[in-house]
């Protein structure tokens, strides 16, 4: 089986720029994208043999999420409350898709800003996602995927003393992230590179900055270790333009 994410930073403008040829392409079982940064009707993506699933921020080209998947999930939620079809976060950063063998989350982890102004709610919504994925747990192995903008440890991106403290590698981001994995969870890019440098997935759109490869890895596969014996592989597809962020994949059995 295999699974892309991709944080494609707008659906409409990627799709302008090689979106549907590498889609095609990687005839993935699951795909999902991040940041799609649109409404309802505002895109029409012709996917024969997928089922599209949507969540949408209320905000007008803001944040969103979508999953595009071959088999027919057996229920999907939006927000985090998978009992509560209707109950939708109002940024539209989470899809849930259960499976027989285990329960997919697609994620836009909320950026703690610059300034860090937000960083008290990325906090908070780091608390209640993994009460989330832990009650998801109880039901089925969880496979997560998506945008957690976080770099993880100091391999995780290429100038770790001149950012430290920066959005997305203060020491209270990074201590959430050790958090989850030590809550029973598998980095799975890690699980296959321990030790891999320079292996990013996001990049500023500042002057030359992906030519030269200072990057960000901050999209992830973590997978509950009961997943472990059947991870085949783990990618990052740095090749892949149209987005400041790459996509990732995931092979299991």
């Amino acid at each position: 089986m295999k699974i892309i994410s991709w944080n494609v930073n707008g659906i409409r403008a990627c799709v302008k720029k090689g979106f549907m040829e590498y889609f095609h392409n990687m005839n993935a079982d699951i795909f999902c994208i991040q940041e799609t940064k649109l409404q309802e009707g505002q895109i029409e993506l012709d996917l024969p043999g997928y089922h599209q699933y949507w969540n949408y921020a209320v905000k007008k080209g803001y944040s969103g999420t979508a999953v595009f998947t071959k088999e027919k999930p057996l229920q999907v939620s939006y927000g985090l409350d998978m009992q509560n079809k209707e109950e939708r976060e109002h940024e539209g950063r989470i899809i849930t898709l259960e499976y027989k063998n285990f329960i997919l989350v697609n994620v836009y982890t909320p950026n703690s800003q610059r300034d860090l102004a937000r960083l008290d709610f990325r906090l908070d919504w780091e608390d209640r996602f993994l009460a989330y994925i832990q009650n998801l747990e109880k039901i089925k192995p969880v496979i997560l995927c998506g945008d957690l903008n976080v770099a993880h440890t100091e391999i995780d991106l290429k100038n770790p003393k001149s950012n430290r403290n920066n959005s997305g590698y203060t020491e209270e981001e990074r201590g959430k992230m050790t958090r989850l994995l030590e809550s029973g969870y598998v980095d799975t890019f890690r699980y296959f590179y321990p030790d891999h440098t320079d292996k990013y997935t996001w990049w500023s759109y500042m002057n030359k900055v992906r030519e030269r490869n200072i990057g960000w890895r901050i999209d992830y596969f973590i997978v509950s270790e009961t997943l472990q014996e059947r991870l085949v592989g783990a990618g990052i597809h740095a090749e892949i333009l149209g987005s400041d962020h790459c996509p990732i994949e995931l092979k299991l059995k």
